[in-house]
């Protein structure tokens, strides 16, 4: 997926594209730059900071390197990412059922087992920039991997891979979010994180203030301090998806003994351990309020 902050929203078209192919091959400036065989990075922070347009021999080198990249998608952001070759890995091994349900006041369409129950949905980082456009198209959907994940079998589910370090250190770049549907944004639980759906792009985003249904805009926070939030217009959100879980390749290191120690002075000098990480919680940047 993706994680798209106010930062990246700034940038040209074909930089804010040039960003996702970074993110999508794990690259930042400094290492797309060795592996374009550039000397310097300078050419490729100014493009990735909106500073400067990419040249024509910038864009050969990069389709070039790639050559699964589909041109038409990096220069005017049409179809997949990757070339319709290039995609068999996200394809369905075998042909799904595609229906249209209602949801709300919409009527959506969702793929479906032999036994007539609701597939969980995949859309990979490549395949996120059509997703944008065919995310209610019953040929576009077809395309996608379909899976049944234990936990998640009952009701309309939707995994995305998470692209960028917005939301991190709570979910990581390459991480598989696993989301319900919201049928409206008054609906939204405060607090919790999203894949917010735009015309323009996929991105995932914690919702801290609730939303009436006459709101016009809504507040996206990221996890990642270094991110500032900003508002948005709801008209723009084409879909709202809560996320209930997901599935990381991160395995956390053993606890900090340091922090395990600081805990038991503080309970040692008479603090309740609760009412000082309710504290903690309270303070810190992007708060969530207490549910």
């Amino acid at each position: 997926m993706e994680s798209a902050d106010s930062e990246a929203e700034k940038l040209p078209a074909i930089s804010y594209r040039i960003k996702q192919l970074f993110d999508e091959k794990g690259l930042n400036a400094s290492s797309a730059a060795k592996e374009l065989g550039y000397s310097v990075p300078s050419k490729l922070y100014g493009i990735l900071n909106g500073v400067a347009a990419p040249g024509y021999s910038t864009l050969t080198d990069i389709l070039d390197k790639w050559p699964d990249l589909s041109a038409d998608w990096l220069l005017m952001g049409r179809g997949e990412m990757l070339r319709a070759g290039a995609m068999a890995d996200v394809a369905p091994a075998r042909p799904v059922t595609v229906q249209q349900m209602i949801r709300g006041d919409k009527v959506v369409v969702v793929t479906v087992d032999d036994k007539g129950n609701e597939n969980t949905v995949f859309v990979p980082i490549p395949a996120q920039a059509g997703y944008t456009m065919g995310h209610n198209e019953a040929v576009y959907i077809q395309q996608l991997s379909n899976f049944k994940i234990p936990g998640f079998d009952r009701g309309e589910f939707r995994a995305f891979e998470v692209a960028g370090d917005s939301m991190m250190p709570t979910i990581n770049h390459r991480d598989i979010v696993v989301a319900v549907r919201v049928d409206e944004l008054r609906l939204l639980h405060p607090g919790d994180v999203y894949v917010v759906v735009t015309g323009e792009m996929v991105m995932l985003k914690r919702i801290n203030d609730r939303v009436r249904t006459n709101d016009l805009e809504v507040t996206l926070y990221s996890d990642n301090h270094h991110r500032k939030p900003y508002g948005m217009e709801t008209a723009d959100i084409l879909e709202l998806w809560r996320v209930v879980g997901y599935v990381s390749s991160y395995i956390p290191s053993a606890p900090d003994i340091t922090i395990e120690r600081l805990w038991e002075v503080i309970e040692a000098l008479g603090f309740d351990k609760g009412e000082v990480r309710r504290h903690i919680e309270e303070s810190a940047p992007n708060s969530a309020p207490t549910r």
